[in-house]
């Protein structure tokens, strides 16, 4: 199948040079991340955003990255740590972002959230095959199924607390969870893949997610969606796979974020 050849754009913040000695194998993972990522999907014409930064991205990976608004990737890379290999994973990640913004998006609730970083986990096994990246392969602690489902469709959920472990759950159980909601999903429709489930909304996961509430233990019963829930947020969808300040509650990967 012949697919359409994605147009995309490096934008590099490098005035303080913090790049300049690794540029090149920057400009050929991203090369690589692209060709491997439109092997398999048709990822939309994007600019990719790069900056140095010492100590930044992921602590283990130095290197994260978010997609925030269609057709956009930002990264950033601590220069000190850079392996190519782990930037091709997270741009691979971030892709999948890109795909699904110009479908249903990434979403505003916790539900949404979790479908979307668990597709974009499925989406990089996919494109490079290997193990689960460590925060997709994270365990969640007993009862936080529960609770994701009793939660599916809150706004105003914390995604700090959720993806970065800004709080009482542990770290990464965002995309641990969302990673075993698809895999749940995909175990019940064979057939499906991140790609073709890149435009599902995310309510069609739902009867996982109480699937694995029910063997999380206790009570898998949703509750009644209020008013909060039901009142639209004004604020913009924000996958990021990079960790959230500290003083921010905010959307802020995740990919995430990592």
């Amino acid at each position: 199948m012949m697919r359409a050849m994605t147009i995309w754009h490096l934008h590099l913040l490098n005035s303080r040079h913090q790049l300049t000695a690794i540029l090149p194998d920057i400009r050929a993972a991203a090369r690589q991340a692209v060709a491997l990522a439109g092997a398999q999907a048709d990822v939309p014409d994007f600019d990719l955003v790069l900056r140095g930064q010492p100590g930044g991205g992921i602590a283990d990976w130095g290197v994260g990255g978010h997609a925030q608004a269609p057709a956009l990737i930002e990264i950033t890379l601590n220069p000190a740590r850079f392996d190519p290999d782990l930037l091709i994973r997270t741009l691979v990640h971030e892709m999948h972002h890109l795909i699904r913004w110009d479908g249903p998006g990434y979403g505003k609730s916790l539900g949404e959230a979790l479908v979307s970083e668990g597709l974009a986990g499925h989406f990089v096994l996919q494109v490079l095959g290997g193990k689960p990246d460590p925060r997709d392969a994270t365990t969640p602690s007993a009862g936080t199924a529960r609770r994701a489902m009793s939660e599916w469709s809150r706004l105003s959920y914390d995604h700090a607390e959720w993806f970065f472990g800004r709080g009482k759950i542990r770290k990464w159980s965002g995309y641990g969870l969302g990673h075993r909601l698809i895999a749940e999903h995909l175990e019940q429709h064979p057939g499906g893949d991140a790609v073709s489930l890149a435009m599902t909304r995310a309510d069609a996961f739902r009867e996982a997610m109480r699937r694995l509430a029910k063997v999380d233990g206790g009570d898998s019963a949703e509750v009644e969606t209020t008013d909060e829930e039901a009142t639209p947020d004004l604020a913009s969808d924000a996958p990021d796979d990079s960790p959230a300040p500290q003083s921010s509650t905010a959307k802020q990967d995740g990919r995430a974020i990592p």
